[in-house]
């Protein structure tokens, strides 16, 4: 499995249209991607926002980069993000 977190820098100000755009994004991840384990955005109490992701495998992870819908979503973040996303990616470790 691999994990992904990514750090959403959102300008001050467009924290519900940001809210609004990335929870829409998230419903069709995790509709349409069935190699996506959880998708989930997350807001701690300094109002600071991560999405925290868990995949399958590599497949999945470069069919959610390449889905339709992610790349459909990226207009409606225009303007209202401070910088990009800052990502960080973890490989899942088991015992076995």
């Amino acid at each position: 499995m691999i994990a992904v977190t990514a750090k959403m820098n959102v300008k001050q100000g467009s924290e519900l249209e940001f809210e609004k755009n990335m929870l829409d994004l998230a419903s069709k991840v995790n509709e349409n991607e069935s190699g996506v384990i959880f998708y989930r955005l997350c807001r701690d109490s300094d109002g600071n926002y991560m999405v925290m992701e868990l995949y399958e495998d590599e497949v999945a992870v470069q069919d959610h980069v390449n889905s339709e819908h992610l790349k459909a979503a990226g207009p409606s973040f225009k303007g209202i993000m401070a910088g990009p996303p800052e990502i960080q990616r973890y490989e899942v470790l088991d015992r076995e």
